[in-house]
């Protein structure tokens, strides 16, 4: 088992960070961008339940729906079916209704799905090293074990034999994989179709339940888009994880777990995950919020079950942030091009930098306190120390003016680590 930092620990450092310089200017947020959040104004929310309790009604009375909303509810949530549609046109997941989990966030689907596919002390969840600390903190908080898959050239399918090999030596037995296939959190990396095929069939070999999260799989900026795993899932062996907290807002807390048809081509078997999910979900918060459901469906509703036309706008900022932030650091960083190198995402919110130094969380304060800039170290998702000389810069939640001050700041913080003074550098300083 591989210690993971606690994703309480992560975003309070961050928050204490925030909160001791104000003026700093944070690229470590993955959040969405408020600058939409106008066209959920409180009209447009109250608009939204009326055309959710309009489409209930069915025989009823208006009335008697609203009185349902404010009631307890189905754990399994009531709008089943319209979430399976969008996730259908919008992600190609052959969802079925009555194998979707309505959930408080992707964050309460991972914490009911964790125990359930791990239940035994011997039972290990694979993660990719680095993660998504949320995964790890859910892990940590359900008291399932978590193994880093090694990192190899080879690719994720062949660190996943690995483990299952040194695992079974130790008399444990990996049971679950979490993976973000499509611009992946922290690192930004899309898997390929082979790949993701490749993943598949070991999982399958060695009843692995994948749990594939795609908060970000909408936001695609160039290329063509790949099958979600789910779509390729022949065996019955990817659980999907969806949310709207990226695509409407992460205030909603909607999320969604969507079993497949068949848990390895039993139908039996997936009935009782199914139910132990429901019963899980049933302790921890009863019943998703049916406002909230209600106020998502009706926005679903009104987009004709579809999110394709609501994110434009959101897809284009972020497209353009991504490009505003590749042309500062190209600019910022070119005098350390022998030293610094960076990837360039072709969707999602975040790209990484590899230094030629440690960033830790006292490199943190530093920047904030003499540069202005927050970023966040890739320490933080990693279970070693292979990441310690990344960072993640999230350009999702900042305005182009500040991406280009920040990554400026973060120059000015680079040159000093490597004692460096270059006048092109100084100049873009004084410009920034």
């Amino acid at each position: 088992m591989m210690d993971y930092m606690p994703k309480t620990s992560v975003m309070n450092f961050l928050n204490e960070v925030s909160g001791s310089f104000p003026s700093a200017i944070s690229l470590a947020s993955g959040r969405p961008s408020d600058r939409f959040f106008n066209r959920l104004d409180p009209q447009a929310l109250l608009n939204a339940l009326v055309v959710y309790e309009r489409y209930s009604a069915g025989d009823h009375g208006g009335g008697q729906v609203h009185s349902q909303l404010l009631q307890y509810g189905r754990t399994a949530g009531i709008i089943s079916e319209i979430v399976a549609q969008q996730v259908r046109s919008d992600e190609g997941v052959p969802a079925r209704t009555d194998r979707v989990l309505i959930t408080s966030g992707c964050q309460e689907a991972l914490a009911v799905c964790l125990p359930a596919l791990c239940p035994k002390p011997s039972d290990v969840l694979l993660v990719c090293n680095p993660t998504y600390v949320g995964t790890t903190g859910a892990a940590a908080a359900t008291r399932v074990a978590v193994s880093g898959l090694r990192n190899s050239e080879l690719g994720i399918a062949e660190a996943i034999e690995f483990a299952v090999l040194q695992l079974r030596r130790q008399g444990r037995r990996a049971r679950a994989l979490y993976l973000i296939p499509d611009f992946d959190n922290p690192t930004g990396r899309v898997l390929d179709t082979p790949a993701r095929r490749d993943i598949l069939q070991v999982c399958d070999r060695h009843r692995i339940i994948v749990l594939e999260d795609n908060p970000y799989g909408q936001f695609r900026y160039e290329g063509d888009a790949i099958p979600p795993m789910a779509a390729l899932d022949e065996a019955g062996s990817v659980i999907y994880l969806s949310t709207f907290s990226k695509t409407l807002a992460p205030s909603l807390r909607m999320g969604a777990a969507i079993l497949p048809e068949t848990i390895f081509g039993d139908t039996g078997a997936c009935r009782l995950l199914w139910e132990d999910l429901v019963q899980r979900k049933s302790f921890v918060t009863l019943n998703t919020s049916q406002i909230t459901q209600a106020i998502v469906a009706g926005l679903l509703i009104e987009q004709g079950g579809s999110l394709r036309d609501w994110i434009r706008p959101a897809l284009d900022w972020y497209r353009a942030n991504r490009d505003v932030m590749l042309c500062q650091l190209n600019r910022v960083f070119s005098p350390f091009a022998d030293q610094i190198r960076w990837n360039r995402p072709c969707g999602g919110f975040f790209l990484t930098l590899d230094l030629p130094f440690r960033f830790g969380a006292e490199s943190v304060d530093e920047c904030a306190r003499r540069d202005n800039v927050i970023v966040m170290p890739m320490s933080f998702f990693a279970s070693d120390n292979s990441q310690d000389y990344r960072i993640r810069l999230s350009f999702s939640a900042v305005r182009p003016e500040q991406i280009r001050t920040s990554v400026t700041g973060l120059g000015r913080y680079v040159a000093r680590r490597l004692g460096r003074e270059l006048p092109s550098l100084v100049g873009g300083l004084r410009e920034g």
